[in-house]
């Protein structure tokens, strides 16, 4: 989907207003799930929060979100810290440099982007040492964009089969960012690659990928995703509204 596509998001400022947005967006995902057959409650909605300031925040836990995701590890660790009388847990979902660590160790419960055994092997170090585990999803590049991270589905295999040597990860699947485009069979193709790839992993040994789940699909693609097997859905403007800050800051472009 481009920028000149992108649908108009409704802002969420207080509670009704999230509840609102989520309800929207529930629907869809319900939707989407039964015209692939599927059970709706497969799909684990994980609002992201990334941009959004912390009072906002508080409304949107309020209104049910008690599960938030963001991409940047310093915005992620302030929001934690500021927020952490309220009943909410963090999932980080961006590229992870191995020199922040200890901060995803130290309060993340989700780190969705596994990208090496480099920063496998960051981040095991550092839970041991905090006497923490961590649930992961390793990130695959199914659109082959030079400029994304993950890795290369070929890749994924022997990834997981070294996963083991970090007690401290637990993997529960894989996830990836489909490409940004008009073209929904483009779309589409990277989330069946990686449900593909899930199923040829979990066929030859299913110790490797945990609970096999699928991270995929964003506000602007969830419901092809949610079609093409997604477990996950890692939904932001969609529930908080659109953000002024562009998706490059966060996502390589």
């Amino acid at each position: 989907m481009t920028a000149d596509s992108a649908p108009e998001y409704t802002t969420a400022m207080q509670v009704e207003d999230f509840r609102r947005n989520l309800a929207a967006v529930q629907t869809k995902i319900d939707a989407a799930a039964r015209r692939a057959d599927r059970d709706p409650g497969e799909v684990r909605l994980l609002p992201v929060s990334k941009t959004v300031p912390e009072d906002r925040i508080v409304n949107a836990i309020a209104a049910g979100c008690h599960q938030l995701g963001e991409n940047k590890v310093q915005e992620a660790k302030r929001k934690h810290g500021n927020l952490a009388h309220l009943d909410v847990s963090w999932s980080v979902i961006g590229h992870l440099q191995t020199n922040k660590a200890k901060d995803v160790a130290a309060f993340a419960d989700e780190f969705q982007a596994v990208d090496s055994l480099r920063v496998a092997e960051a981040l095991d170090r550092r839970l041991q040492m905090a006497g923490r585990g961590l649930d992961v999803y390793v990130q695959v590049n199914t659109s082959q964009e030079e400029s994304k991270y993950g890795l290369d589905p070929d890749e994924v295999p022997d990834v997981l089969r070294a996963m083991p040597n970090y007690s401290s990860l637990r993997v529960r699947g894989l996830m990836t960012l489909a490409v940004f485009s008009d073209d929904t069979e483009r779309v589409r193709e990277c989330f069946a690659l990686l449900r593909g790839l899930r199923d040829r992993i979990r066929d030859a040994d299913p110790a490797l990928i945990g609970d096999g789940g699928l991270s995929m699909g964003m506000s602007g693609d969830y419901e092809l995703a949610i079609e093409e097997g997604s477990t996950c859905v890692r939904v932001g403007q969609a529930i908080f509204g659109a953000r002024a800050t562009p998706d490059s800051m966060y996502w390589p472009s």
